[in-house]
């Protein structure tokens, strides 16, 4: 199979078991399939995928949405922080970026349509503990770190 294309892929604890069933759905289906760990190049370390050709793409995903209900909670998604006010979005983001830049995947929620409603960041439940600590830190040595830097500036 040349440049084969991922339909599937997971690294949760029974990631290989969940991506052989799904492997073994789309073969029932007339559906050729590979799957790959994290010894293939390209793939994260820790997961598994199920890979097929390109022209299988469309249908493979399809037979996915279809038939496959992923259980796993822990990748819902849980507010960790929420700002409001005229300075809320830009808040939001830099608390999105320190996340990201900490290893964890976070999302802005907000609606631009109505400003007046709070801007949410949201984490996987399973890094919401970590989350937390890492904005409240942020917020502790930000007003000191803030005291910080004024002090210098003033000073010649």
């Amino acid at each position: 199979m040349e440049n084969p294309i991922a339909v599937f892929r997971s690294a949760d604890p029974n990631a290989q078991e969940d991506a052989g069933s799904i492997l073994e759905m789309l073969a029932e289906n007339g559906i050729k399939a590979v799957l790959a760990d994290d010894l293939v190049p390209g793939v994260p370390a820790g997961a598994w995928e199920v890979r097929v050709a390109a022209q299988d793409q469309e249908p493979a995903e399809a037979l996915i949405a279809a038939n496959w209900v992923d259980e796993s909670h822990d990748l819902d998604m849980e507010t960790v922080f929420r700002s409001a006010g005229t300075s809320s979005e830009m808040e939001a983001m830099s608390v999105q970026a320190m996340l990201d830049s900490n290893g964890i995947s976070a999302l802005v929620v907000a609606d631009s349509r109505f400003p007046n409603l709070p801007e949410e960041v949201r984490v996987p439940r399973e890094q919401v503990t970590e989350a937390k600590r890492l904005i409240a830190a942020a917020l502790e040595a930000g007003r000191a770190g803030a005291d910080e830097a004024e002090a210098a500036s003033e000073t010649p």
